[in-house]
């Protein structure tokens, strides 16, 4: 991902549209054969050439077409023909982030394959779910995955739509009017680049796509610190449900030797701060004045390389963190009967309204008892099971039914076959 925002790289982009440019000018009897022969087999630059004239003439475009000049000799006169400078840098530029996203679009299904590949191994391992952060009902820690698998792919379509948006070149001049090559032939290089012409310019092209993207790309890795902030939940030592990997030689604390920290899913939630953040500066760069003003292209030079190299970092890092996971089913277990039953006083209000009693007065009974067992870290199944007035409306076999952990979680197999379909949803495996 490095590589394709190196200064190199970039120059090469640039070279490219330069040269294609030529050619279809050619085609058209517009720029001589010959010249654009001579662009397309003698075009080349020397990087430290370019910062030389740079330097002098403080500007990227013009020290690039001098430095490349140089290389092809008389029949650069025909270089650059017909161009501004933002067509050059705008359209190369989307070549720039059309190969990013291709990366990227890499990265989203593998982290989408191991995602769904551990939530089918955990599909029916019973925990606990916790609003709040406190228990609410029984899950299973395969739904929790499933939830996360789903979230990325409505992040991939709007990854997809986004890149889609990005995969644009302009040639129209200086602001926009085509005021020396034709739309037509505009949409010929463009198309010979892999790219589609903008349908309308100024002398850039609308910031208001890369926004959609980087903000795109903060959505997508913010679902990535919502993974890594409930492992860290998960991985805190009163919860201890799952962790993340921890190699035979690696060390927590540099005072503590017990520490198994979670240092990865802290990067994770740190590092998606700046795909956010760099969302911001995109949203900034939408208004320009005029037809143009140079304020988004500094901007854009620390975002677009900064955020599409953190989101390849970080889907990596979440596929490696999911893949490699510790998870603890018996400590899950230990959790979910942590609380004496108090987990299923939602079914047993359902229970005694169904058995007859009003809803308000089972919600009073059911909370008398949860309150009385938690003040007093009492078993909640046993208070219920030496009241009266419940176990006169309710049996033991009842009463047992009400408490019976399959029964919260009858319908999982339906949720998976929602998400992946019926032959995945109800069979372990990828």
């Amino acid at each position: 991902m490095g590589r394709i925002w190196s200064d190199d790289n970039k120059f090469r982009a640039w070279l490219e549209v330069e040269t294609v440019s030529s050619e279809v000018l050619a085609e058209d009897g517009i720029v001589p054969a010959e010249a654009a022969k001579a662009i397309r087999e003698r075009g080349g630059f020397d990087l430290e050439r370019i910062r030389q004239i740079e330097a002098e003439v403080k500007h990227d475009v013009i020290a690039f077409t001098t430095a490349v000049a140089e290389k092809v000799g008389p029949e650069s006169r025909w270089l650059h023909f017909g161009l501004t400078s933002n067509d050059v840098v705008d359209t190369a530029q989307a070549l720039q982030i059309k190969a990013a996203s291709a990366i990227l679009r890499e990265d989203i299904e593998q982290l989408l394959l191991v995602l769904k590949t551990r939530a089918l191994e955990f599909k029916d391992t019973p925990t606990v779910g916790r609003t709040h952060g406190m228990h609410a009902e029984p899950t299973t820690f395969g739904l929790k995955l499933l939830n996360w698998y789903a979230e990325m792919r409505r992040n991939q379509e709007r990854f997809d739509a986004a890149a889609e948006q990005m995969r644009v070149g302009k040639l129209s001049g200086a602001v926009g009017a085509f005021g020396h090559i034709k739309p037509e032939q505009e949409v010929r290089i463009c198309a010979r680049l892999g790219l589609t012409a903008a349908p309308v310019a100024t002398q850039v092209i609308q910031r208001d796509r890369h926004a959609y993207y980087i903000a795109t790309l903060a959505v997508m890795t913010a679902t990535l610190d919502k993974i890594a902030t409930e492992i860290r939940h998960l991985q805190r030592t009163e919860v201890r449900e799952a962790e993340e990997y921890f190699s035979e030689k690696q060390k927590g604390s540099s005072a503590m030797p017990h520490k198994r920290n979670p240092i990865t899913a802290e990067q994770i939630s740190g590092l998606a701060r700046v795909v956010r953040a760099n969302a911001q500066a995109a949203l900034e760069n939408v208004a320009l004045w005029h037809e143009r003003d140079i304020s988004h292209s500094s901007v854009e030079r620390v975002i677009l390389p900064d955020s599409t190299i953190l989101a390849d970092y970080l889907l990596a890092k979440t596929a490696d963190l999911i893949e490699k996971l510790m998870v603890y089913p018996a400590r899950m277990k230990k959790n979910l009967d942590s609380t004496g039953g108090l987990i299923f006083s939602g079914q047993l209000l359902l229970d005694l309204a169904e058995a007859g009693m009003l809803r308000e007065d089972a919600y009073r009974l059911v909370q008398k008892h949860a309150m009385h067992a938690w003040q007093n870290d009492l078993v909640f199944r046993d208070l219920v099971a030496g009241d009266a007035e419940i176990t006169k409306l309710l049996s033991r076999e009842k009463l047992a039914r009400t408490f019976d952990l399959s029964r919260q979680l009858g319908n999982v197999d339906a949720i998976f076959a929602r998400v992946l379909g019926p032959a995945e949803g109800h069979e372990y495996g990828p």
